[in-house]
């Protein structure tokens, strides 16, 4: 609706505000134009009435659940004009209801199950005439001399593009709606345009079932209707099934013979309507209608304007190709912009249907490629070996702490990683890094741990509080039979061992910990496995 208003060239917006039952208010942004606004949002009808006392039109979004109750709130209040009911499967007898309070109120109501309607030029509300592109073909941001009235609203936005290249464009078009019991009929409208002075000619477009179009015959017949109205009844089509068919519209069942497409269009034909013998047929008889108008000086064909520019929304302009702008930030890991979401360029799909373990998983998120197995369940091995270290480690005795503090689930959790560095779960990277920068410049075990020692620096991955030579750590036992069995080459573990053997020289409980076994292990897992280069 606001991008119709700025190729209408409005100077205000056509929406005074929105209506969120339960909200707290508040405003909504959206773009009018090149400039955004905001548009007030409000908890209830009679509050947003109360703020925008100029503001005539109520249009219902509601489902058919509640768009009765809020109708019926609607038609109470003294601004309300004009109330547009949406929702579809209405229960007709909410329908009658709500047609009775606005004829008591003298207030105007469009559907139930109507697009909208629009004021060409000017003012549109709903869905009516679909896309902006739409819109803009169909010239519906200049006023022009047909005054158009239809059941459906599918058609009716074809109808703006039969009428744009056969006439100068419609003043004004509604869409009642398909139900059986619409709020305004076609006969209303085609009424209302007659005092228009705008409209210069009525264009119909009903459909079978119901007695509306019986309406405008007899307005026609009796005078009330001057102007030249172009009409067809759409469903001709049922005469051909044996059975009485349903068409979409609640509305669109014909009950007899009376009913029917057939017998309306002969209806309208007698009454003085200029009616085709096909759909087919119906560009050209409004063709005609108008060009007899123009010749008789009844309509004066203006100069087209030029409507301004609407600008791209950035979405729109990036997929089509039009713009770019630097991103932010950038991943190179996962990637959620598509159909689905990625890890390093394999579908999520892929990823559960063809069972992928957790450390698959991590192998695409850490190193951005697919692990060979044994790989994946070594990751999964230490990921196990290292779940729960015993609530003694610092980590644990912040996080017990902190939770006996009455600090929350996530505040404790964070009060535990924060401890972690050389002393606690950091010792595996730093161990990886130590015995990696060893091995590159070809150190012996002693060379390195009596290094270690000169700069007064302990040997991450090195020592144990409790275990020791005598009673070894069952998880180094696990990680390094796991490795000489499934790993193409040990490097770092054998030189790690040859720098245990020299410390255990020293004190009993220098043995290679299950931090510094982990760290010297996925160094000979990343260098092995052919996927890494140094």
């Amino acid at each position: 609706m606001l991008d119709f208003d700025n190729v209408s060239q409005r100077d205000t917006p056509s929406v005074a505000g929105l209506i969120h039952p339960g909200s707290d208010g508040g405003f909504y942004k959206a773009f009018f134009g090149f400039k955004e606004l905001v548009i007030p949002v409000y908890n209830s009808i009679s509050e947003a009435c109360a703020s925008n006392p100029n503001a005539d039109v109520f249009l219902n979004f509601a489902s058919h659940r509640s768009a009765y109750g809020s109708s019926v709130k609607a038609l109470a209040e003294k601004s309300i004009k004009t109330v547009v009911i949406i929702a579809e499967g209405m229960p007709e007898n909410e329908a009658r209801s709500l047609i009775s309070i606005a004829k008591k109120n003298n207030k105007v109501i469009i559907g139930p199950a109507t697009v909208g309607g629009i004021l060409a030029g000017g003012f549109k509300i709903g869905n009516t005439a679909g896309t902006i592109d739409n819109i803009l073909a169909c010239k519906l941001y200049r006023s022009g001399s047909v005054g158009f009235v239809s059941k459906s609203g599918g058609l009716s936005n074809e109808m703006y593009n039969v009428l744009s290249r056969n006439t100068d464009g419609i003043y004004e078009g509604i869409a009642i709606g398909g139900d059986a019991f619409p709020g305004s009929t076609l006969t209303d409208h085609a009424l209302r345009f007659e005092h228009l002075p705008e409209v210069k000619m009525i264009v119909v477009l009903g459909e079978l079932g119901g007695w509306d179009e019986y309406g405008i015959a007899d307005a026609l017949k009796r005078g009330q209707i001057t102007k030249p109205v172009c009409a067809w009844v759409s469903g001709t089509v049922a005469t051909i099934f044996p059975t009485e068919v349903q068409f979409g519209h609640a509305g669109a069942k014909s009950g007899g013979d009376a009913e029917s497409a057939a017998a309306k269009n002969s209806a309208l034909r007698a009454a003085g309507a200029l009616v085709p013998q096909s759909f087919e047929e119906f560009a050209k008889i409004i063709g005609d209608t108008y060009a007899r108008l123009v010749r008789g000086g009844l309509v004066k064909p203006v100069e087209e304007p030029t409507p301004p520019e609407l600008p791209l929304d950035f979405k729109t302009a990036v997929k089509a190709g039009k713009v770019r702008k630097p991103t932010s930030i950038i991943s190179t890991i996962c990637d959620d912009r598509g159909d689905e979401l990625t890890y390093a360029g394999v579908p999520i799909s892929e990823i559960c249907h063809e069972e992928y373990v957790v450390g698959d998983v991590i192998g695409l998120l850490w190193f951005k490629r697919k692990l060979p197995p044994y790989a994946s369940r070594f990751i999964e091995m230490c990921l196990k070996l290292v779940a729960d270290h015993g609530p003694c480690v610092s980590g644990a005795h912040n996080t017990i702490v902190a939770a006996r503090a009455g600090k929350d689930l996530v505040s404790s959790l964070v009060s535990g990683l924060l401890t972690i560095g050389p002393r606690f779960g950091g010792a595996i990277d730093d161990a990886a890094r130590s015995f990696k920068d060893a091995v590159d410049r070809k150190l012996t075990a002693e060379q390195f741990v009596e290094g270690m020692k000169a700069k007064g620096k302990r040997i991450p991955g090195i020592g144990h509080l409790i275990k020791s030579a005598d009673d070894i750590d069952k998880r180094v036992v696990i990680l390094k039979d796991y490795a000489k069995k499934h790993f193409t080459s040990s490097t770092y573990l054998e030189y790690a061992l040859e720098v245990e053997q020299y410390t255990l020289q020293k004190a009993n409980n220098l043995i290679l910990n299950v931090d510094g076994c982990i760290g010297v292990l996925f160094l000979d897992l990343l260098y092995s496995c052919g996927l890494f280069k140094k």
